[in-house]
């Protein structure tokens, strides 16, 4: 028995739009209720969201079977925190702050089984492998990694080309807000320049193999970047859908 179909992988292969949505409460409940919506991924966000590996487990036990795919996303790409989140049953990897196509080559590696990759063989202890309930987990696992590197900076951008040629990478996520930021427009990723270079960058990631991928939480902006080329295309936060929606509760009774 193989490792599980990562359907996200598949369907983004398949050049399928996909609609998501970040999950930042770090709370499983809240995850489960996200995932009623429907969205076809759901960003699990240890980078900003103060999820450790066990929040991220539950998480991962609560999407399992939905149709909301979870895509797990580290603070860093370090390879122990890689591994354990595999383990802990993850297929699809969201990394930060990716600048080189040697970065991205090593972040490939920290997610295969040799003798293509660094991971660590141990599986039986793994809810990954249903603890031991898959037998050929190690020789399918690699095929169903999906490894999605976040360019957010100029460096980046400067080495997109050579970022995309890397084997492994599925694909490229545009950050807006640390792009702007990076590029001197703090707070401002609508900035004319900042727009230029996003809509240059996910041109050049949808001419490739790879697919692009980028957050817009304004309604129009996120049309704007699917017509630039974005195939997986994040449309809300729910930390933020739950703050505005209260605030606006409020103020209409405020104002009767």
């Amino acid at each position: 028995m193989p490792a599980p179909e990562n359907r996200f992988k598949s369907a983004l292969a398949s050049g399928r739009m996909l609609y998501g949505c970040w999950a930042g409460f770090a709370d499983a409940y809240a995850a489960e209720i996200v995932a009623t919506a429907g969205f076809d991924w759901l960003v699990i966000d240890g980078e900003h969201a103060p999820n450790d590996l066990r929040t991220i487990m539950q998480q991962l036990q609560v999407l399992e079977g939905r149709h909301s795919a979870p895509v797990v996303r580290l603070p860093m790409g370090e390879s122990w925190a890689i591994k354990q989140v595999l383990d802990a049953g993850a297929q699809t990897l969201l990394i930060p702050m990716v600048e080189s196509a040697a970065q991205a080559r090593d972040l490939v590696r920290a997610t295969r089984y040799p003798p293509e990759g660094i991971r660590g063989s141990g599986a039986a202890l793994a809810r990954a492998s249903h603890f031991a309930q898959i037998p050929d987990y190690t020789t399918t696992a690699n095929a169903q990694i999906c490894l999605l590197v976040q360019v957010e900076t100029s460096a980046g951008i400067d080495a997109l080309d050579e970022i995309l040629a890397v084997d492994g990478v599925d694909g490229v996520f545009i950050g807006p807000s640390d792009l702007g930021a990076d590029m001197g427009y703090p707070g401002d990723s609508g900035a004319r320049a900042v727009q230029d270079t996003i809509r240059d960058a996910l041109a050049r990631i949808a001419a490739s193999d790879k697919a692009a991928g980028i957050l817009a939480t304004d309604h129009d902006t996120a049309l704007t970047y699917r017509e630039w080329g974005a195939q997986f295309l994040a449309v809300g936060v729910d930390v933020v859908l739950l703050a505005q929606a209260a605030r606006a509760l409020m103020a209409r009774w405020r104002d009767e």
